[in-house]
């Protein structure tokens, strides 16, 4: 697999190890029969538990059954997820970052022991509710609210474009407590078979189709107040929680580059044209030697951003820069990717096309690309581009 510049050779036996086992078990069990479940709209849900026996799920975090592993391991296991399938990546993903990791962050124990091993193991899905149908990238405005009554809070509202929501136990949803002054946003566990609530799935994408991905109605849900997280008030809570799945996303958007890459410089070696194969041709080299320069570039970036997690030093512009690069890399070198295989790169039996529809989702989700930008600016400018 392409690292130009050796920078595995710096992994340790654990991170090398997760890499390897990840790369197997996409590799067995999952790439076999990604493009027919790309085609029929679904998501291999079989292999859930056998992906949290696998330490799939939040292995960063410590402790409730997880195994506390590096930042750089778990990137590295975004990246061989994504290497086959964005979806599959992004099932990862909110399952760990957006939901064990708020349990984890702001749950009270019992909120902890009840969910996080359930979790971890595949025995229980989880998502995320923080998107609105007319909330998206402006998450601080959302119309769901809870209002507090004599058994505990009553939630109403609508959350869309949620992950797992159609097949989860429990959500985590945000929204404005009404009950409380100012109204600030607070995180609520909320069981998905309570009365009131919907999860209903989105089937009509175009991009993301091995990803099973709903809609959360809550209408007069109630829920006891045990289930509200209590060490967390405000839009700091879900925020937290989008820069742990941004940085799974800087990572896993290079797996999905690489892949790209590989396919096209084993098409080119394999395909002869002319009376040779089309890697011989100027054209093609200067295709390759750019993506597989890229992509080192994003690597890099990647490899740096553990770094700082591991010290405590990143920040979420930092997430935002890798984040907004990365992406944007993978879908461009996932075009040139398709190009270099001509007709055939529009099949089912090659991955580019598939990585290339994901990634407008990618570019997309967790942050558009242009909110990145503006993230970016005003962190370099000290003026926010996005306020009136």
């Amino acid at each position: 697999m392409l690292d130009y510049v050796d920078l595995e050779a710096d992994l340790s036996s654990e991170e090398k190890l997760i890499r390897d086992t990840a790369r197997e078990f996409v590799a067995d069990k999952v790439a076999p029969d990604i493009g027919e479940h790309y085609e029929a709209g679904t998501f291999p849900t079989e292999l859930i538990p056998e992906m949290g026996e696998m330490g799939f799920f939040a292995p960063n975090l410590e402790g409730y059954g997880s195994p506390n592993v590096s930042e750089t391991a778990y990137g590295l296991l975004m990246q061989e997820l994504e290497a086959c399938d964005s979806g599959l990546r992004s099932m990862a993903s909110v399952q760990g970052a957006l939901v064990m990791y708020p349990i984890h962050a702001f749950g009270s124990e019992a909120q902890k022991e009840e969910w996080l091993p359930k979790l971890g193991s595949g025995e229980a899905v989880g998502c995320f509710g923080l998107t609105e149908p007319e909330h998206g990238s402006n998450p601080s405005a959302m119309e769901t609210h809870a209002e507090r009554d004599a058994d505990g809070y009553v939630l109403n509202g609508a959350k869309t474009w949620i992950t797992n929501s159609p097949i989860s136990d429990v959500a985590v949803v945000w929204a404005r407590d009404r009950s409380s002054e100012d109204e600030p946003v607070r995180g609520f566990l909320v069981e998905t078979d309570r009365d009131g609530i919907s999860t209903n799935k989105i089937d009509e994408k175009f991009s993301l189709r091995a990803s099973i991905t709903g809609e959360i109605g809550l209408n007069d849900v109630r829920i006891p107040e045990e289930n509200v997280l209590p060490e967390v008030s405000g839009m700091k809570g879900p925020l937290s929680c989008l820069t742990q799945a941004r940085y799974g996303i800087a990572w896993g958007a290079v797996g999905a580059a690489r892949n790209c890459f590989e396919t096209a410089r084993q098409y080119a070696l394999d395909r002869e044209q002319f009376g040779g194969p089309i890697a011989r041709f100027q054209l093609q080299q200067d295709k390759l030697a750019e993506m597989a320069t890229q992509i080192t570039l994003a690597q890099l970036l990647a490899h740096r951003l553990a770094d700082l997690k591991e010290a405590g030093d990143l920040r979420p512009q930092h997430v935002s820069m890798a984040k907004r690069n990365n992406v944007r890399m993978a879908r461009n070198q996932a075009r040139i990717a398709r190009e270099m295989l001509g007709g055939n790169g529009i099949t089912a039996d090659y991955s580019p096309m598939r990585h290339m529809a994901n990634l407008e989702t990618v570019y997309t989700y967790e942050g558009t690309h242009d909110i990145h930008t503006l993230i970016l600016g005003q962190d370099l400018t000290g003026i926010a581009a996005y306020e009136a």
